[in-house]
């Protein structure tokens, strides 16, 4: 209680990289000690992007194109440095040797107890084929079908703004309501389909830790890709309107990170003031079975640590960080997926952030009961969930530059295939310099290198002299004399 309590004063008014990370790692583990080191560092980086639209937005707004692909560009730049990142705090906690074959498994994996082919041990064993079955077979239709139903969804809103834009006679604020309906709508649905994306992960019987979350994730990014910007995408590219792209990239990035913020500080209060207003009324209630209980002593209801314990028990569980990945994901994808329409959404991101690091550091300490701490080497498959979307944001931008008819009336003599082109071109060279990128930043630095190569070197050199000691202690055995030679008859 002692750390919790030094944790809770010194952290929830730190910003950015100033956060405890040594104490949050103490106590919490490495693996929520990592999404906060991530939080903190994208939000550092969020700050380039942000400056940047500011300086466009009021000085310079005819030079989009420039600072949408610097934007772009560093977006790439940062998922590689991150990546590096994690290796350096993987070597500082000692779980840069971690292999996720060798983990043990998992308490709700389900199988036949058999000796482990590697470590020898008796672990539950079940066959991957049924695990494979169930995924092809079930969990990947429903994940499917789970994504027409959201488009499905996003065809409903527009038709019915559509519908309400054929009354000119209606109040303004009608028509903005079917854009705020659907923003949470997205919630509601996101909700859903994380319980659904849980349920399946689990029933398919993963082995290891690991293997849950990759196999989490990827049931959960395409879901999430279409409820959250399939209808920016249709606004984009089929009614080509970018007036009114702009209004829904901001609505569901406003509106989604309110409720989001909202859900984490101020539900998880309100459901614990009902529990305790509930035990408070059990508590005074009479006794159902005061007459059969003979000489139990009964604990102080005012003493501190019934108290606390009582607290504890009314707290929600926190499993792992695995949602609040998922809105960095999300928020990710609103920032740069359509950097060139909207610059200033760096700005609310950032705003958003701020706040974010100070509600789950609140929530984390004040709302959910501890973790179990798990240890980790880097953020796995949400890396490269977060390297997909900044892939997918480069071809983004390069279609909306081409429909662009500001940047088309700089070029009129080009015919409409050399200009499609021209852009296919660009985006094929800022595909290349993203790989040049992943290819000139190593994933390793320098100092970490020399030290695992340092690491490497003394255990051959220590396991060389094991040998010759043991070769040495052989040879001394075979001219000792035998003991049957040296008895007495």
């Amino acid at each position: 209680m002692t750390a919790l309590l030094k944790l809770r004063s010194v952290w929830h008014f730190s910003l950015f990289n100033k956060q405890p990370y040594e104490e949050i790692r103490s106590y919490f583990g490495e693996s929520v000690t990592l999404y906060f080191q991530f939080l903190g560092f994208y939000t550092a980086f969020l700050t380039l992007p942000m400056m940047l639209g500011f300086f466009q937005w009021f000085v310079a707004p005819d030079s989009v194109a420039f600072f949408c692909i610097i934007n772009i560009i560093g977006a790439a730049i940062f998922l590689e440095v991150w990546q590096r990142k994690c290796t350096e705090l993987a070597f500082i906690w000692g779980t840069i040797s971690m292999a996720s074959s060798l983990d043990d498994p998992r308490p709700n994996f389900i199988g036949v107890m058999g000796k482990d082919v590697v470590t020898e041990r008796l672990q539950p064993q079940s066959p991957r084929w049924k695990t494979n079955v169930k995924m092809y077979c079930v969990s990947f239709p429903l994940v499917f079908l789970c994504m027409i139903g959201g488009f499905i969804v996003m065809l409903a809103s527009f038709w019915i703004e559509d519908l309400l834009k054929s009354y000119p006679d209606l109040p303004w604020f009608i028509y903005y309501v079917p854009s705020s309906v659907y923003a949470a709508m997205i919630y509601v649905m996101n909700m859903f389909y994380r319980q659904l994306a849980n349920f399946l992960t689990e029933w398919e019987n993963h082995r290891t830790q690991s293997q849950f979350d990759r196999h989490r994730v990827t049931k959960l990014v395409p879901f999430e890709f279409v409820n959250n910007f399939m209808s920016l995408f249709y606004i984009a590219f089929i009614y080509q309107d970018m007036d009114m792209l702009k209004y829904q990239l901001a609505t569901l990035l406003i509106i989604l990170q309110f409720i989001n913020n909202i859900q984490e500080a101020v539900l998880p209060v309100v459901i614990q003031y009902y529990k305790k207003k509930k035990a408070d009324a059990i508590r005074e209630s009479p006794p159902l079975l005061s007459e059969c209980l003979l000489d139990v002593e009964e604990l102080d209801p005012h003493d501190p640590q019934v108290i606390q314990a009582e607290e504890e028990c009314r707290m929600e569980p926190y499993e792992d960080p695995y949602d609040d990945y998922l809105e960095l994901f999300v928020q990710f994808g609103y920032v740069f997926l359509f950097s060139s329409i909207s610059p200033m959404a760096a700005f609310w991101a950032v705003l958003n952030n701020i706040f974010e690091i100070w509600t789950d550091s609140f929530k984390l300490c004040y709302l959910h009961q501890r973790p179990m701490a798990r240890r980790v080497k880097d953020t796995g498959a949400w890396q490269r969930a977060f390297q997909t979307l900044c892939t997918i944001s480069i071809m983004t931008n390069c279609a909306l530059f081409a429909l662009s008819p500001a940047l088309k009336s700089m070029a009129p003599a080009m015919s409409p295939v050399e200009w499609v082109l021209l852009f296919v071109g660009i985006e094929h060279l800022l595909l290349f310099i993203k790989q040049i990128l992943h290819f000139a930043i190593p994933d390793k630095p320098d100092w970490v290198r020399i030290a695992l190569a340092k690491i490497g070197y003394q255990s051959t050199k220590a396991l060389k002299k094991q040998r010759l000691e043991n070769r040495r202690l052989r040879k001394i055995s075979e001219f000792l004399p035998n003991k049957e030679s040296l008895k007495i008859d």
